[in-house]
C-alpha cells in the first residue's frame, strides 16, 4: 500500500528505558539503524545492538549541561523532510541529512519534580526542550515519520512491530501523532500551571 512506510532509521532518546527491550529487539531484527544520545545510547549498546551517536551526525557534543543535544538541522531536517517533495529530498542530499523514520522519546519528569518539592532551579531544568521539539516535529510529519511520545505508547509500537515488522500504515502514524500532541499539550499545561500558581 502507498501509505505504508518502512522504518529504516530510528532516533531513540528516552528517560524511561524499561519496556524498550522488546521494541529494540524487533527493530534490530528488521535491520533498523539506531541513533541516540547519552544514557539511551549506552542502554542500546548494552543489549548488544550497534547505535550511532547523534553527536557524530551533528558533529556537536551535548553542550550547556545537556540542554542542547538534538537541536540541530541534521536531526530536525531528517524528521521534517517531506519524502514526496523533490526539493526537500535534494536539500537533504545536499546537506547530508539522513531520513529519520521513527522517533521514540519521552520527556523529563516535570510534574514529578514539582511534586517532590525540588528547588525552582531543579524544576526549571526539568522543562524539556529537545524532547518536546522532537515530538512536535515527528508528529507534524506523521505522513513519513512514526512518533512514540512517551512510555505509554511503547506497547502500541511493540504491537505494530509484532504484526507488520518495521512497517507502519498512515492510520497508525496518525494515531500516534494524535497521542503525541496530547502528550505535548498536557506537558505544556503542567508547566503553565506551575508558573501561574
Amino acid at each position: 500500500m502507498a501509505d505504508t512506510k518502512q522504518i529504516k532509521t530510528a532516533l531513540i532518546s528516552v528517560f524511561h528505558k524499561d519496556g524498550l527491550e522488546s521494541i529494540l529487539q524487533k527493530l534490530n531484527a528488521d535491520g533498523v539503524q539506531f541513533l541516540s544520545t547519552g544514557g539511551t545510547q549506552s542502554f542500546i549498546e548494552s543489549l548488544g545492538y550497534k547505535c550511532d551517536k547523534v553527536e557524530d551526525l551533528t558533529s556537536y557534543p551535548s553542550i550547556l549541561g545537556g540542554r542542547v543535544k538534538t537541536l540541530h538541522p541534521k536531526v530536525f531536517g531528517g524528521i521534517l523532510g517531506r519524502r514526496e517533495l523533490e526539493g526537500d529530498r535534494k536539500q537533504m542530499a545536499q546537506y547530508e541529512i539522513p531520513e529519520i523514520d521513527l522517533v521514540i522519546v519521552d520527556l523529563y519528569p516535570f510534574e514529578e519534580t514539582v511534586k517532590s518539592g525540588a528547588s525552582e532551579a531543579d524544576i526549571i531544568e526539568k522543562i524539556d526542550i529537545g524532547g518536546i521539539s522532537l515530538i512536535r516535529a515527528a508528529a507534524k510529519n506523521f505522513n513519513d515519520v512514526v512518533i512514540v511520545p512517551s512510555k505509554a505508547e511503547y506497547q502500541i509500537l511493540d504491537d505494530i512491530l509484532t504484526r507488520n515488522g518495521a512497517k507502519t500504515t498512515l492510520a497508525e502514524r496518525r494515531l500516534l501523532a494524535e497521542r503525541a500532541f496530547g502528550v505535548s499539550s498536557s506537558y505544556d499545561t503542567a508547566i503553565h500551571n506551575y508558573f501561574a500558581k
